[in-house]
């Protein structure tokens, strides 16, 4: 038994966990988000993130009934986890360029954003930039 428990405390140091909730700049720090908003994404999900990391190269496992616990929605776009393995078993890197938790978390938002199922969501019109009949302001009764 105490064999076992050592290589799973191994194994914890080779992997690393990365929740939606860390990377969605809906979320604030006390809330769970753990980059800078400015590199936030909005609303990622636990598939999405998966989806970058085994493009990359690295071993993801996507564990779809874990939530973080500082998610107060237990719907199910909000849950998932990614485990991701950053280490080798000797304690080398598997990916140079990934040599924290947090670059590793920059790179996925960074990512996010350009997936094939993000963009094809935009591809239609912006309703920001249909013109239309304004609404007029200050036209009230005066007393």
């Amino acid at each position: 038994m105490a064999c076992a428990a050592a290589r799973s405390l191994a194994d914890q140091d080779r992997f690393i966990c990365i929740y939606p909730a860390y990377l969605n700049h809906k979320k604030t720090i006390a809330e769970g988000r753990r980059i800078p908003i400015s590199k936030a994404v909005e609303n990622p999900t636990a598939t999405e993130i998966q989806d970058v990391c085994s493009a990359v190269g690295l071993n993801a496992f996507l564990e779809k009934n874990k939530m973080n616990s500082r998610e107060w929605n237990h719907d199910v776009q909000y849950r998932g986890r990614v485990q991701v393995q950053l280490k080798q078993e000797d304690g080398s890197l598997c990916l140079v360029q990934f040599p924290s938790r947090k670059s590793m978390m920059l790179y996925v938002a960074e990512m996010i954003p350009k997936l094939k199922t993000r963009t094809q969501k935009t591809d239609g019109a912006d309703p920001s930039l249909q013109q239309g009949e304004g609404c007029k302001k200050g036209k009230g009764k005066k007393k």
